[in-house]
């Protein structure tokens, strides 16, 4: 019997936020164009940017402040994240001409199983950035490969509107070449200590010796040898796969530097209404709050706390993660991101009632927080906020309920 070798694409719509952006505008296709922040206020951080912002050095993430002064004539336009989703989708339509198996990878990516198809993979990979292009006016990027992890490299390969394969035959002289960063999942962190021990490229770190990746990385050692080497076996979900939700969280980048307490809690307190809302949605309560801390030098941590019973309250899940906050940072930097998230859901946690009057009250806080979910779907997010925002409404003034998209965690999370 003949074994038919996998065949895996990884599709990347090029700056896709710009692009779409660019395409219901046509006055500015001829200019530099980044989304993201407040275009008036010039507070905020890049969420991408089109091909003619790229010549002047704009990076992603990269504050808006500093862009301006890289290039003053840049045109700064607000994210419109409903817009995008519709695209994304009309995007997933197309893939579904070729395979059941789609697993997406944020809003602008996604990996198709190919294997078995009548036409060859790079047929398909031709037909899709072809049919992208004319039926929805946007670009993307193909990589094709006989895994997830190399069809990721390919589609990052090159830029825009093109289609690289990285087969078993010419792994090696392509991506055994490229940084050790650029390999899937390997993170700044992880790229850094590779680089201490003079492990500079994916070659590298694929003939670096596994007795050693495992004493420095545990059993991720054993996974950075693997995708290396073009071992990954990672399949493609299906479709209409539904996986298993381990925690549920949201971060930002803040649009200005966070230089106090009262800074922190009022963005820690929109993010933990807004987690608290989507435990809800879900019909889950978690035991364990988690930060995330990211500061002006770009020195991160995260700590965990354990509560006393599984909880959906934003008050509680607030309290918790200003707590974790005090006791863990001492101000030798201003903050400039942040992070929160729930997990350890219980579904079968029952609440005895005491003479403190804990569980009274904790429904009454249950009541109010359900009938604010009913008002903001009723009549927007921004029907009803807390008087104690309003003081410092310059970093309060974000929806990341409605407005951020979830991305899948890193593989070494």
């Amino acid at each position: 019997m003949i074994q038919t070798e996998r065949s895996i694409l990884h599709v990347d719509c090029n700056k896709f936020y710009a692009s779409v952006e660019c395409l219901y505008r046509p006055d500015i296709r001829d200019k530099p164009v980044a989304v993201g922040g407040d275009p008036v206020t010039r507070h905020g951080i890049i969420l991408t940017k089109n091909e003619i912002a790229s010549k002047y050095g704009l990076t992603v993430g990269e504050p808006l402040w500093k862009a301006y002064q890289k290039c003053p004539e840049l045109v700064v336009v607000p994210p419109n994240y409903p817009l995008y989703l519709r695209f994304s989708k009309l995007c997933r339509k197309v893939y579904e001409d070729y395979s059941e198996y789609i697993e997406p990878f944020g809003l602008d990516e996604c990996w198709l199983d190919v294997t078995g198809c009548l036409q060859s993979p790079m047929e398909i990979a031709e037909e899709i950035r072809r049919r992208i292009k004319f039926e929805l006016g946007i670009t993307v990027s193909v990589g094709v490969s006989f895994n997830k992890i190399f069809a990721k490299l390919g589609s990052d390969y090159k830029k825009p509107d093109a289609i690289t394969r990285i087969g078993k035959d010419n792994f090696r002289t392509i991506a055994w070449e490229l940084p050790c960063s650029d390999l899937l999942f390997v993170g700044r962190s992880t790229a850094r200590t590779l680089n201490s021990y003079g492990i500079y490229t994916i070659g590298d770190l694929a003939k670096a010796d596994i007795k050693f990746l495992r004493s420095v990385f545990g059993k991720n050692g054993d996974t950075l040898h693997k995708f290396s080497n073009g071992l990954d076996d990672m399949p493609v979900r299906h479709k209409d796969e539904i996986r298993d939700i381990k925690s549920v969280g949201n971060s930002t980048t803040t649009p200005r530097d966070l230089v106090n307490n009262n800074d922190v809690a009022t963005v820690l307190r929109v993010l933990a209404e807004s987690v608290a809302e989507r435990l809800r949605e879900q019909g889950f309560k978690g035991k364990t709050v988690t930060l995330s801390v990211r500061d002006a030098k770009l020195v991160s941590f995260t700590r965990q706390t354990k509560l006393s019973a599984p909880t959906d309250l934003s008050t509680e899940i607030l309290g918790a993660a200003m707590a974790l906050f005090k006791n863990n940072y001492h101000w030798g930097a201003n903050i400039r991101s942040l992070g929160v998230s729930v997990s350890d859901f219980d579904w079968e946690y029952y609440e005895q009632f005491d003479f403190s009057g804990t569980v009274q009250h904790r429904e009454k806080e249950e009541k109010i927080e359900r009938t604010i979910d009913v008002l903001r779907r009723r009549f927007g997010h921004y029907c009803i906020q807390r008087a104690c925002q309003l003081k410092t409404a310059d970093l309060a003034d974000f929806n990341p309920h409605d407005e951020h998209i979830i991305h899948p965690i890193g593989y070494f999370a």
